[in-house]
């Protein structure tokens, strides 16, 4: 399966994208209205950060008590109700006049929910697509997100311009109840991947046999730590571009949609192992230009140009798949997706606690140095899991038993 007409044809595929699509941008459009609420009635960069990517630190409390759902619970149960539940939240969010600590709570439970369940998605692709379509599959799926991240700060910031951000509320709840509706009526069940009940002991005992791998760990860090620094210093756009911070983020959103479209749709995998290694180089690189405090078209070239790089993911997330036991594939692909987005919500926070100190251009430099460093350090693990080390030696030999797959 090498095309987009091969993949649209299979009806699951189809609805799980739209789905995907009407979720995120019910949380692009709500997360700029949070944030633009959040700023202008506190004035905290570091606050606003945590509004708008502050939430999925929820996704560390979900990794350690009840992942194991991602495997235990049949999938389409599972995401239909994850969406309901962050519906309801979408509902409260709307309501004027509710005091910011609640709004937090309610973003923070909403990324809990989905911290659990959210590992089913990815691994529901496995099931519904041959096993050579996942990083096409990944990829699209990765388009939607740079697609409905423009037309939603882009819409978002629009709208702003007009409406009040609970009347911006409104629009995230109505397309929050569409993604509920698509994924219940438009996914076939599927059987759960693990037998045991859901528990806490469950969950941490795969952790730890997933963890225990030294390559598994290292794809873990680099999917982690160098992208996540980069979010922070997306974090950073409404205080160094005020009210256009929609336009940089609509340009981040659509360098990342070019990367995936180029990485996963036109690329052999033999050509994006090749390039995994500047992928992961351009993804920080031009955010240093920002010590200069480039003009806004500027920044918006720069911002587009290094968000190319977060298709250095794809063949990372390849690796994973396949370094990965059958039946805790939705655990560990729910690790890695938490794990990205907690690393990305801890490095908003620091980023707009940095920019409560110096200039946000000035912290945007910082934060890319910072990626670019940790990905020359992570670098050296990755040779534990390349396809070369799979062919010379034995070193990763994709057929032995995984010792994760004997966890209870």
């Amino acid at each position: 399966m090498r095309t987009y007409a091969e993949l649209f044809a299979v009806r699951e595929f189809r609805n799980l994208f739209l789905a995907n699509c009407a979720g995120i941008a019910a949380h692009t459009t709500s997360a700029l209205a949070l944030g633009a609420l959040t700023y202008a009635s506190t004035g905290s960069a570091l606050l606003t950060a945590l509004s708008m990517f502050g939430a999925p630190l929820a996704g560390v409390l979900g990794s350690l008590t009840l992942l194991s759902a991602a495997d235990s619970v049949p999938p389409r149960r599972a995401l239909t109700l994850a969406a309901l539940l962050v519906t309801a939240g979408a509902a409260v969010q709307a309501v004027p006049g509710l005091p910011l600590w609640a709004r937090f709570a309610v973003i923070f439970g909403s990324a809990y929910v989905g911290s659990v369940t959210g590992g089913a998605r990815w691994a529901l692709l496995t099931d519904i697509l041959p096993a050579n379509a996942y990083v096409l599959a990944r990829a699209t799926m990765n388009t939607s997100v740079g697609v409905m991240q423009i037309a939603g700060f882009g819409l978002a910031g629009v709208l702003l311009v007009w409406l009040s951000p609970y009347q911006v509320f409104l629009l995230a709840l109505a397309l929050r109840a569409v993604a509920a509706a698509v994924g219940w009526f438009g996914l076939s069940e599927h059987p759960a991947r693990a037998t045991e009940r859901v528990t806490v002991a469950r969950t941490l005992r795969v952790n730890r046999a997933l963890w225990a791998d030294p390559g598994r760990r290292s794809l873990l860090l680099n999917l982690w730590l160098p992208g996540g620094l980069i979010v922070g210093c997306e974090a950073l756009f409404v205080p160094y571009a005020g009210d256009r911070a929609g336009f940089l983020l609509a340009a981040a959103a659509l360098g990342m949609l070019v990367g995936d479209v180029l990485v996963g749709r036109f690329l052999t995998p033999a050509r994006r192992e090749r390039l995994l290694h500047p992928l992961r180089l351009l993804l920080a690189l031009p955010y240093l230009a920002f010590v200069l405090a480039p003009p806004l078209p500027l920044a918006m070239a720069v911002a587009l140009i290094a968000s190319v790089g977060y298709a250095a993911t794809l063949p990372l997330q390849e690796r994973l798949v396949a370094h990965s036991p059958s039946d805790a594939r939705g655990q560990v692909l729910g690790l890695h997706h938490n794990g990205m987005l907690a690393g990305q919500a801890l490095c908003a926070a620091v980023a707009g606690a940095v920019a409560d100190l110096v200039p946000a251009y000035h912290a945007v430099a910082l934060l890319a140095a910072a990626s670019l460093v940790a990905t020359l350090t992570l670098t050296a693990g990755l040779r534990r899991t390349s396809p070369r080390a799979a062919t010379i030696g034995g070193v990763e030999d994709r057929t032995r038993p995984d010792p994760a797959a004997a966890a209870p």
